[in-house]
């Protein structure tokens, strides 16, 4: 039993490494960019808002009510911090212009000129939509340092951001293609984009 469960436990983080890995397509031939982030290059390397567990986050929702409106396999990404297998998500291979918002509360997080093929198998960016959009954690969880990446509206897991990126900002965001919602230029919005950009006019995007 016991080894059944270290079996486990190893997949488990071989699976949360993989995000962490340097995709070969993504390097920039910077020598002194690693892997794993250091509390001293917070502010200068990443672009978003750190925080701890107290940031405010402006929506508020009971775990009844996040169950009641995603999906287990969202809840499981979005709240629990959960990751998708890699190269399973369609958005991974979107190459439409649009914007890709928050699954979880419909924010603006990503436009898609911004999108590169990374290899890694997750949708991902070299920048968020502003610095405003997302919210960055120190992540020590499975023996490493990552650098956790949650929408700045409710705290909702996206993924992670890694300094492996192309230019211009040598970054990586890695995200879960359960934690997005994809919409095409002209293409109507779904309704949680709608409420959501009512309520926050400011943070319409522009294409």
């Amino acid at each position: 039993m016991n080894s059944l469960r270290n079996i486990s436990l190893l997949a488990v983080v071989l699976f949360m490494a993989a995000c962490s890995r340097q995709p070969s397509a993504a390097q920039n031939n910077e020598e002194d960019k690693n892997m794993e982030a250091t509390a001293s290059d917070y502010d200068e390397r990443y672009i978003g808002i750190w925080a701890d567990e107290n940031y405010d986050y402006p929506i508020q929702k009971s775990d009844q009510e996040w169950k009641e409106m995603l999906s287990d396999t969202e809840y499981n990404i979005l709240r629990e911090e959960g990751t998708e297998r890699a190269f399973s998500s369609p958005l991974n291979n979107v190459k439409e212009e649009g914007v890709f918002y928050s699954a979880a509360t419909g924010q603006p997080l990503f436009k898609s000129s911004t999108k590169f093929k990374s290899g890694t198998g997750w949708p991902s960016f070299y920048e968020p939509i502003s610095k405003d959009a997302v919210v960055l954690k120190e992540d020590n969880r499975y023996g490493m340092t990552r650098i956790e990446v949650v929408d700045s509206s409710s705290g909702s897991h996206l993924g992670h951001v890694f300094p492996d990126g192309p230019k211009p900002t040598g970054l990586r965001y890695c995200m879960n293609g359960k934690s997005l919602l994809f919409v095409a230029k002209g293409q109507e919005p779904p309704a949680l984009v709608k409420e959501y950009l009512e309520k926050f006019p400011e943070e319409k995007p522009t294409l």
